[in-house]
């Protein structure tokens, strides 16, 4: 046998050479879950706040620095919600192609609807944020506009693959318009339901699904509550007869849980972001379990969500 035809039979037999995944690091678990949407295979898509995390609270760690200096993509939700360290991650890192301006930094948030712009901001409203509401991804609205911003990212960074990139975005808007209707109809009990939420993590899902917020443990964004301002909340959903409390996984529940106690209100811990359980694995599943436990407290569905 000639050693060209010896060579050839080889180099058939041997296993083919996966190409290297695009690399995604995000800010938070949502941001993740919706780059493996419309990246799926192509890339490796990891998050640094967990999603039972207060993600505008991250305690940085090297591990971070690591992933940050070899990722190819940096997604955050912006609007200043991770204002207190993102920005010294990524300078900290060492790797330019995913600082602000560069092909490898995106902001979620372009094109997004953006609730509740102040006029003007000063320090007496506690941590309220300068550009908007930051929890838009709260509306599913926005997440097909957020998938649509990383699918076209990784269209430009993996141009060999931007095909594959704009199919998996289609695929992913269509399953949205579809579970859109079943939410919808999960969510006619919830029209002009009344709540009171810890913080102000809601207004985007409270528009979307029907909820009308009309107050926060919180008296402004980040600021203890006063005994004042416990009472005063309390009278007031004793008087509107305001059925439910809302928290998020990551504040303490001990002042919720007696404000329920006081008034009669049910208290219910509602989950913000993907991965704040573990069967909240992906985007859809986060509505999912949000709309099933929401009328699960009101007593409109099942035990469980």
């Amino acid at each position: 046998m000639k050693l060209r035809t010896v060579l050839a039979a080889a180099l058939c037999c041997l296993p083919s050479v996966a190409l290297a995944k695009v690399r995604i690091v995000t800010t938070t678990e949502d941001l993740a879950a919706l780059a493996r949407e419309v990246g799926g295979d192509l890339v490796e898509a990891q998050s640094i706040a967990k999603g039972y995390e207060d993600p505008h609270f991250v305690q940085a760690k090297p591990s971070y620095l690591l992933k940050l200096k070899r990722a190819d993509l940096f997604v955050q939700v912006g609007l200043e919600l991770e204002v207190a360290w993102a920005g010294a991650l990524l300078t900290s890192a060492r790797n330019t192609a995913i600082l602000p301006g560069n092909q490898g930094f995106l902001d979620a948030s372009s094109g997004c609807e953006i609730l509740e712009k102040p006029i003007s901001v000063d320090r007496s409203m506690g941590d309220v944020h300068p550009l908007g509401n930051p929890h838009y991804w709260l509306d599913p609205a926005n997440g097909a506009t957020i998938a649509g911003n990383i699918a076209h990212r990784l269209a430009e960074i993996d141009s060999a693959h931007a095909s594959d990139y704009e199919a998996s975005l289609l695929k992913f808007k269509s399953k949205l318009v579809e579970k859109g209707k079943e939410w919808d109809a999960l969510a006619v009990p919830l029209k002009g339901l009344k709540v009171v939420t810890y913080h102000n993590s809601w207004p985007n899902f409270a528009k979307r699904f029907g909820l009308r917020v009309i107050g926060f443990v919180e008296p402004r964004p980040g600021i203890p509550a006063s005994p004042a301002h416990v009472q005063a909340l309390e009278t007031q959903i004793k008087r509107d007869k305001i059925p439910l409390v809302l928290i998020e996984p990551y504040f303490d529940e001990k002042l919720p849980q007696k404000i329920a106690a006081d008034t009669g209100a049910r208290l219910a811990i509602l989950p913000p972001s993907v991965g704040s359980e573990p069967s909240i694995k992906s985007y859809f599943d986060l509505f999912d379990h949000d709309l099933k436990l929401i009328l699960s407290a009101i007593g409109k569905g099942e035990s469980k969500p």
